[in-house]
């Protein structure tokens, strides 16, 4: 047992600047005239001799800076900076000085290179495709533009994706790489639809060549010097990323000029010279031509401070646990356990670490907190004591003693919860078994054997008299559906599936002294056709007839039953006091032992809410009489109350809060609200107060993401859905990227750290992420498509977008119409339009127009929308306009659905259609092309695998056929590049099932179930596949790519104007089926 001594850390002193090794430098990138090489570390770009030395650092701001790139003469230096909250194109002198911003939309912007002639910068984003085009519109598809070194408009180059740009000589050429759809861009080795290929592009013809179609990844793609050889690189011959060489004349003769081992070579650039620079394994690396790799020696000298972080959160609270007296709450935040005072705010650190803590809970004398903490690679069960008498809280207390509870050995203890008299602790053994230890012995014993669990946290509670949990199970072998369970604390027996259903029942916990299992069902609600999103409801199960027919009487029936009981009571007072006398406590009289009658426990299971919704959590008053519960019918989530004798329902308390649990303090006296930020109500009077809390703390951030990192790997081993980690030495690879974590000091660079790594998998589903919080700019849309070539004053309308601020009867505005003024303000030829709209969604904005035609100007008010408004509008206008080419492609003979999301929306939606306007149809095509995923391909399987048996007549007449509930006239499915997870396992079930053909392009391999996690430090999450997919022969669909019936590739040149050849030949296949049926 050690003493934690709590006081005020003061602050490391800042170290004197000294000259580093450095690794971890990314975006390398030669000079013109290969002196000089431009890089990034540690968020900030940094220039030095191509012979190496010390490096000049070039920017200073707090922004995070990446992608420099030099122009032609050698002379600026154009790079992205996330200084006003988003990534912005900027330039500055080579030498450094003043940096200059020349883009203003909130999109994220990653420049390229120059044009030849030096005058503007090239670069990628996410802004607008042509009104004409037929790209599926989303924001993980970027288009080219440029913009002027001097700033100004921003003029679309390409409206399909283009990335490191590069130019020959005389700018009629330009080589880029493509993007298909998603994938983590770090992700490595495998050979698919999606990986990218390199792409030559006739400036002067708009024509498109792909120089390297092939199942592998090949990029970032420089030309020689004299323009005739092609550098790249690739993981082609199934090694790691590599620099080879094609000829332009014949791209399929290659040449491997490097042959690095493990790890990948990045960041491939090329000077006029012919030298060639590139990274390999954190460090800059040149190769003159016919030579050999040459290590670029590099120190930097930097002023760092040690990263001591003074951190203070007043909410973003996660595990949460209510003292039984109501006094105190504890809590989890930055994996860090606090308790507050209730009624003060008073807040207390109880741990000083930089690794995580997790799942508190306090112990019924006030004075102690149990909780998870994963130290020296293994998760513990921990408890932290309030040393000195004198001290009445945690929040007031100067010494507290820690005691780690469970062994220190290799296996994994989480969830602990002390048993109702505080002689136990329960706690979860390797996420699947429910063990008990008894903490004056600290003997352990197991309670369930593990087999009705198989991944992830369940959840469990006590009972009242410490002899039961009720526990989720997944009771049949049919994850991820639960069901509610009892067992013995002792272990003696085998766990009792209490409800048996094929519905989801989660989250148990006892009530009404124990005599019932409260606990939520989707089974009566709105069920999901996904694997989430259905309605739940409250249910009770009792664990006997007398509480079950106590609980049925009514008000008044109820109210003589305890008016008897009273009566009753008051005669055992001179008996009480005898059993005082005789040693019986008031304690054991309290928690007298509960009966359990398994016979007919599945006849006494009730509905309690009326209405189902989306509830989060729910609990009944001690009393018995009422039910609280927090469900969300339109936003966040509110309290509401059921009086369950009057059946009476009320919304209590509106609160649009996030996800929450319910808690009583032992009296029952008051109801806790725990979540991101948490409140109080008393029972009765139903007053609600914040619970306030100010959880301080100094952090050293390095020493948190060699935590965070060593985490991410020990999850990954332990939850990996193959035990053989995909053939990947894990050890081997995690020691190889571990050494870059003392170059790292910001979320960016370490997100891409997680992803290189994790990408060393080779598997969908992973990666690291940063959600950047800082605010910034947020550039609003007015609904309007414009002409992106457009070069004279204003901004000339394309299209009015449907639903938009402007599609209404009142507006003039046509394609055609130019924008001349925003709020007063002339939009020039050199006017960046964007910077404008910023911060002005939902508010009101003057436009002022122009028709060219008439010469008539005039003015209109609107609200101009956000991003993700626009998005969803756009994504309706491309849904419509494919419905619009199906229609008149067929002569009005076939429907068309397109599946948005593998989810319950997206399935009502098309059966909505199916069944509704496209009922008479000869047939329909199902369109899954840039689904996401989610778990929808078991309904869809059934909805469009029907075969009809019967037909409803009434009088003669036909009414309807049977089944009427699934599509039996033909299909066909179109699938593409981009198809990922769930939208990879639904087009294989189709073909499985033999339901029709599929038309398109290839779909990766992608189908595996993952998780999410979010790190201690909430802008960083990381994915873990978690669960694969293996077909009868033993193969799994993770990177067994799927390849269409009929192979159509949309081609860059044509997609943008309008042609949608995939869905064309859809169309015309279909019906060539059709009408060979009804030969």
């Amino acid at each position: 047992m050690r003493n934690l001594v709590l006081i005020t850390l003061l602050g490391a002193s800042s170290l004197s600047a000294t000259a580093t090794t450095p690794l971890w430098m990314r975006d390398a990138n030669i000079s013109p005239d290969g002196k000089e090489i431009v890089f990034t570390y540690k968020g900030d770009i940094y220039k030095v001799s191509a012979n190496g030395g010390n490096a000049v650092q070039l920017t200073t701001q707090d922004s995070y800076e990446s992608s420099p790139v030099w122009s032609p003469d050698g002379r600026q230096i154009a790079f992205a900076s996330d200084r006003h909250g988003n990534a912005d194109i900027f330039i500055m002198p080579a030498d450094g000085g003043p940096a200059t911003r020349l883009t203003y939309n909130s999109a994220s912007e990653t420049p390229w290179t120059f044009t030849t002639d030096g005058k503007y910068v090239l670069f990628s984003a996410s802004i607008q495709d042509p009104a004409t085009s037929a790209m599926f519109p989303t924001s993980s598809m970027s288009e080219l533009y440029k913009v002027p070194v001097t700033g100004g408009r921003t003029e679309q180059v390409l409206g399909t994706p283009a990335e490191m740009v590069n130019f020959d000589k005389s700018g009629n050429w330009m080589l880029y790489q493509d993007q298909k759809g998603f994938e983590d861009k770090w992700r490595k080795h495998h050979t698919s639809s999606i990986t990218r290929d390199i792409w030559l592009y006739d400036t002067t013809t708009g024509k498109h060549t792909n120089l390297t179609d092939r199942a592998g990844e090949d990029r970032n793609p420089v030309f020689s010097p004299d323009g005739n050889t092609v550098y790249f690189l690739s993981e082609r011959n199934g090694g790691s990323m590599n620099v080879y060489s094609m000829p332009l004349n014949s791209p399929a003769q290659t040449t491997a000029i490097t042959s690095f081992k493990d790890n990948p070579v990045r960041f491939l650039s090329v000077a006029n010279d012919g030298t060639l620079c590139y990274t390999y394994d954190g460090a800059i690396y040149t190769q003159s031509k016919g030579g050999k790799p040459k290590l670029v020696d590099i120190s930097i000298t930097r002023d760092d401070d040690n990263e001591i972080a003074d951190l203070s959160f007043s909410r973003g609270a996660t595990s949460a646990s209510v003292s039984p007296d109501g006094k105190q709450v504890a809590f989890i935040v930055r994996g860090e356990v606090f308790v507050t005072s209730v009624e003060y705010g008073t807040t207390k650190r109880i741990t000083e670490t930089e690794t995580g803590e997790a799942d508190v809970d306090f112990a019924p004398d006030n004075r102690s907190v149990a909780y998870a903490a994963e130290r020296n690679g293994v998760w513990g069960i921990y408890r932290a004591k309030i040393s000195r008498e004198d001290d009445l809280n945690f929040p007031n207390a100067t010494i507290i003693e820690e005691e780690r509870l469970t062994p220190d050995d290799k296996t994994d203890r989480a969830q602990p919860k002390f048993s109702p008299d505080g002689k136990q602790i329960a706690f979860v053994e390797n996420e699947t078994k429910l063990m008990v230890m008894d903490l004056d012995s600290k003997k352990i014993t197991q309670v369930t054997d593990g087999s009705n669990w198989y991944y992830d946290e369940f959840n469990y509670d006590w009972s009242p008299d410490g002899k039961w949990f009720t526990l989720e199970i997944i009771g049949n072998g049919r994850a991820p559906y639960t069901d509610i369970a009892i067992v013995k604390s002792d272990g003696s027996e085998a766990p009792f599936n209490l409800t048996n259903s094929g519905y989801f029942s989660m989250m148990p916990r006892f009530v009404l002294d124990g005599n019932a299992i409260l606990f939520l069902s989707d089974r009566y609600g709105m069920r999901s056709h996904g694997s989430w999103g259905s309605l739940n409801d409250a249910m009770l199960v009792f664990l006997n007839k007398d509480s079950y027919d106590k609980f049925r009487l009514n008000k008044e029936d109820y109210e003589l039953l305890k008016e008897l009981e009273e009566e009753q009571a008051k005669a055992k007072n001179d008996e009480n006091s005898e059993e005082k006398d005789s040693g019986k406590t008031d304690e054991e009289e309290e928690n007298k032992d509960i009966v359990v009658e398994f016979d007919g426990i599945d006849d006494r299971i009730i509905r309690l809410t009326p209405n189902s919704s989306d509830i989060c959590d729910a609990i009944i008053s001690k009393d018995g009489e009422k039910l609280f519960y927090l469900s969300s019918i339109e936003k966040g989530y509110d309290l509401w109350k059921i009086d369950l004798r009057e059946k009476d329902i009320s919304l209590l308390k509106s609160l649009d809060t996030s996800w929450a649990n319910l808690q009583l303090d032992k009296e029952g006296d008051n109801l806790f609200i725990l979540g991101s930020t948490m409140k109080k109500m008393g029972v009765t009077g139903e007053k609600l107060d914040n619970i306030s809390f100010s959880a301080k703390m100094k952090f050293d951030l390095a020493k948190e993401r060699e935590y965070m990192f060593d985490h991410v790997c020990r999850q990954e081993a332990r939850h990996f859905f193959r035990t053989d980690m995909q053939g990947v030495n894990w050890e081997k690879v995690t020691a190889t990227y571990r050494k870059f974590l003392p170059h790292i000091n910001n979320n960016y660079d370490f997100a891409t750290l997680l992803s290189e790594m994790l990408g060393e998998l080779n598997v969908s589903h992973t990666g690291g992420r940063y959600y950047h919080s800082g605010k910034g700019d947020s550039t609003a849309d007015l609904g309007l498509l414009f002409d992106m070539k457009y070069t004279g004053n204003g901004m000339r309308v394309d299209d009015i977008i449907e639903k938009g601020p402007f599609d209404r009867s009142s507006t003039k505005v046509k394609a055609g119409t130019i924008i001349e003024k925003i709020n007063g303000k002339e939009i020039t030829n050199t006017t960046d339009y964007y910077s404008l709209l910023n911060g002005l969604s939902g508010k009101k904005t003057l436009v002022s127009f122009q028709d060219p035609a008439t010469g008539e100007r005039w003015d209109e008010v609107v609200k101009p929308i956000s991003k993700g408004v626009i998005s969803e509008l756009l994504y309706r206008r491309w849904v419509k306009q494919r419905e619009a080419d199906v229609e008149k492609w067929s002569g009005g003979r076939l429907g068309y659905v397109h599946i948005e999301s593998m989810d319950d929306s997206s399935f009502r939606t098309i059966y909505s259609e199916i069944f509704g306007k496209y009922n008479k149809c000869d047939g329909i095509v199902i369109d899954t092309r840039f689904n996401g995923g989610g778990r929808l391909h078991e309904n869809l399987e059934m909805l469009f695998s029907g075969e009809k048996y019967l037909t409803q007549v009434s009088r003669g007449r036909p009414t309807g056929d049977m089944p009427s509930f699934r599509w039996n006239k033909p299909t066909i499915m179109l699938q593409c590049e981009s198809n990922y997870s769930n939208a990879h396992g639904t087009p294989w079930v189709y073909r499985f099932k033999r339901m029709g053909k599929l038309v398109g392009a290839p779909v990766p391999g992608t189908m595996t179930s993952v998780s999410w996690e979010r790190l201690q430090d909430h802008s960083l999450i990381f994915g873990t596949p978690i669960i694969g997919y293996r077909t009868a022969e033993g193969n799994y669909l993770e990177n067994t790519q799927l390849d269409p019936d009929i192979l159509v590739l949309n081609a860059p040149e044509t997609i943008v104007q309008g042609e949608d050849t995939q869905l064309k030949t859809a169309v015309e296949e279909l019906l060539k089926e059709i009408d060979n049926q009804n030969r």
